[in-house]
């Protein structure tokens, strides 16, 4: 049986914890005594560094002898005295001095044990706790320097009380730190279990701190293991990954495309390939049923980042039950100047735009912003917000981040995948996990939409408008996107459904679902420097994995659409100047050849097995089968539930997304 006190479940006949007035007594109490240590720590330390100046404790009876030895030895030489003058004074005043600093210690050893037993009376303490060993080290060192007063011990090496006693206070406070998070934890996985993948935390700040110098490198090997597997372990490979690709991008500066793609693979496959290995086909950490939100954020350079953290938990119906996952890639100003985007400037005589990219500061923190605000700083305490750091110069577009961001899930029970310049309606939490539970397809149902837009200057977002229903797709024209897929919206429903009803497609910048998606499709780390393809990817991949997909009846976010014209980076800039190659030029040769796995899987005739071999790109189909469609439906399966043509390379009507019809799949 089980109780519930103040939100917290509780099994009977467990001791309840304190309450808030005694854990404000024993607070006092215990800093109280401690500040009555640190008094009398400093008071023996002064002591005793005066004596030693002086000769006393150097002396072999412990008294005033070792000064004036020297006292007379230099009157001596100076032939003002002799060994006898004044001997029985030294010896009066040294047996003196020993006799009232052994009264001021049996005081203290007195005064400290009455502190002691009230600390232990009051917390109903069992013994060993802190108070006890710091008062039981104190009174050790103190019957030390008692019987050497008394010249009954000589003393050997000098305990440092001071420091046990910081050693202690730290110990202390870390064990304090863990058993908060293991209530915590307690109260998140709403079965009273520690979750030790949670376990050592990583903080988010500062950037760049180093998981495996923090934790040692036994995270590494120990998640890598299959068995334990931790998130400040995943962490720490994937930081170990950043830092060999900012070698290997150095080595490879004037390198080929080609050659860029085959080292980078090879650093995927040595690096992060051993993670995935170890995880696939299973959950690496347990789901938590308490209806718990991830949000995984691949953020560029993103000045709305802190605002749209803010927004997410200031307007969420369940904020303690909000977990972000954000992959920061931003400028750092870390050995490279950093620059804008391409502005414009104004126009010519022509009215033809003028451009120019030009210096600016590091860019703005926006995890800083969040953790530095005294409203929202509780969040980041409570490990609510993690955080990977990456240097612009190792960005390669948003597969790869939203890869990482991925691997920062930590059991949560829904996993959403979001762009990081958004706006919240009030309970958007709560209303999407309504939403996706109304699928009639659930638990194998992804929400997905492209969000409405919104400008900085807008008034709060309210919510409530039709969800967008993805049932178009087209096929390029563009040179640089290689005839790629895209797709778009289609009809919009009557707005008097009774259930949620199915779409063809997933937004990359929108999705909602159940974290076993996660096992089911897994990111892939084989998708750098690829911007476009990513969401028929995602969708072919998931459809055929068995996860219907569906539009939300209502729009509860709202999304800042940017056009070229706003001047923001974009990491193709970046790519360019990384290998010395300004603009984006060389980031189209890489896209060339990466963006045949996605015209592979999809299933382009150019893009055969064949067709790659013959071309040197068989590269692109690197553990293809672990990131390709599933097994529950068909690659053919789905190009006809979306009426895609691939002869023709044609996308045709869909009657059943555009009128509202599908609410749910026959498997």
């Amino acid at each position: 049986m089980e109780t519930k006190t103040n939100g917290i479940r509780r099994k009977r006949g467990t001791k309840s914890q304190p309450d808030n007035t005694t854990r404000i007594i024993v607070a006092l109490l215990a800093g109280a005594g401690a500040a009555f240590l640190l008094a009398l720590i400093i008071l023996m330390s002064r002591l005793e560094s005066q004596e030693l100046r002086n000769g006393l404790l150097k002396s072999n009876v412990g008294g005033a002898k070792g000064v004036d030895d020297q006292v007379i030895l230099e009157e001596i030489s100076q032939g003002h005295a002799s060994l006898g003058i004044g001997a029985g004074l030294r010896q009066k005043k040294e047996s003196k001095r020993r006799e009232q600093l052994v009264e001021e210690i049996e005081k203290a050893k007195h005064v400290y044990g009455k502190v002691a037993d009230k600390f232990g009376k009051l917390t109903g303490s069992r013994d060993g706790n802190v108070l006890d060993s710091i008062v039981g080290e104190a009174v050790g060192e103190m019957n030390h320097i008692e019987k050497e007063l008394k010249g009954t011990k000589h003393r050997g090496n000098r305990v440092d009380i001071l420091h046990d006693f910081k050693d202690m206070l730290h110990k202390n406070k870390d064990e304090e730190v863990e058993r908060k998070q293991q209530l915590h934890d307690q109260n998140a996985d709403g079965e009273g279990e520690f979750a030790p993948h949670l376990h050592p935390r990583f903080p988010p700040l500062p950037p760049h701190l180093k998981a495996e110098e923090m934790f040692g490198s036994g995270i590494i090997e120990d998640t890598l293991s299959g068995e334990k597997p931790t998130i400040a372990g995943i962490t720490a490979i994937l930081q170990r990954f950043l830092g060999n690709l900012h070698q290997l991008l150095i080595d490879k500066k004037h390198a080929t495309a080609p050659e860029v793609i085959d080292a980078y693979f090879d650093l995927v496959n040595t690096q992060l390939e051993p993670l995935e290995h170890a995880y696939r086909g299973r959950e690496i950490f347990p789901i938590r049923e308490d209806q718990s939100i991830f949000m995984s954020l691949g953020a560029y350079r993103d000045h709305l980042l802190g605002e749209t953290l803010r927004q997410a938990f200031k307007r969420a119906a369940y904020p303690d039950k909000l977990f972000v996952g954000a992959v920061v890639q931003n400028c750092f100003g870390i050995d490279i100047q950093c620059r804008t985007g391409v502005e414009v400037k104004g126009t010519d005589a022509n009215g033809r735009p003028i451009t120019e990219v030009s210096d600016r500061p590091p860019d703005v923190n926006g995890i800083e912003e969040f953790c530095n605000d005294p409203d929202y700083k509780q969040y980041c305490d409570a490990g609510q917000i993690r955080a990977l750091y990456v240097n612009e110069t190792e960005s390669n577009g948003p597969t790869t981040a939203r890869y990482f961001a991925s691997k920062l899930w930590g059991g949560e029970t829904y996993f959403l995948q979001a762009d990081a310049h958004l706006r919240f309606a009030q309970d958007w939490d709560r209303l999407y996990h309504e939403e996706v539970n109304a699928a009639k397809s659930y638990p194998k149902a992804v929400l997905s939409s492209y969000p409405p837009g919104f400008s900085e200057e807008d008034p709060p977002y309210k919510g409530g408008s039709q969800g967008t229903r993805l049932c178009t797709c087209t096929f390029s024209d563009s040179d640089v996107e290689h005839r790629i897929l895209r797709i778009n919206t289609g009809n919009q429903c009557r707005g008097e459904e009774a259930a949620p009803s199915q779409i063809a497609y997933i937004a990359a910048g929108f999705f909602f679902a159940r974290a076993e998606f996660l096992v089911d499709v897994p990111f892939d780390p084989f998708l750098p420097w690829c911007f476009m393809g990513e969401e028929i990817a995602l969708s072919l991949r998931a459809w055929t994995h068995g996860w219907d997909i569906y539009a939300p009846r209502k729009n509860w976010i709202a999304h800042q659409y940017r056009p070229g014209r706003m001047g923001l980076p974009k990491f193709w800039e970046n790519t360019g100047r990384v290998f010395g190659r300004p603009g984006p030029g060389f980031n189209t040769q890489l896209q060339t050849i990466t963006i045949q796995r996605v015209k592979h899987m999809v299933g382009y005739k150019e893009s055969t097995t064949d067709w790659l071999q013959d071309h040197n790109y068989q590269v692109v189909l690197t553990d293809f089968e672990h990131y390709g469609p599933g097994d529950i439906r068909t690659r053919e399966e789905f190009l006809e539930h979306t009426n895609i043509d691939m002869e023709k390379e044609k996308c045709g009507r869909i009657g059943w997304c555009n009128d509202c019809s599908l609410e749910r799949m026959h498997r």
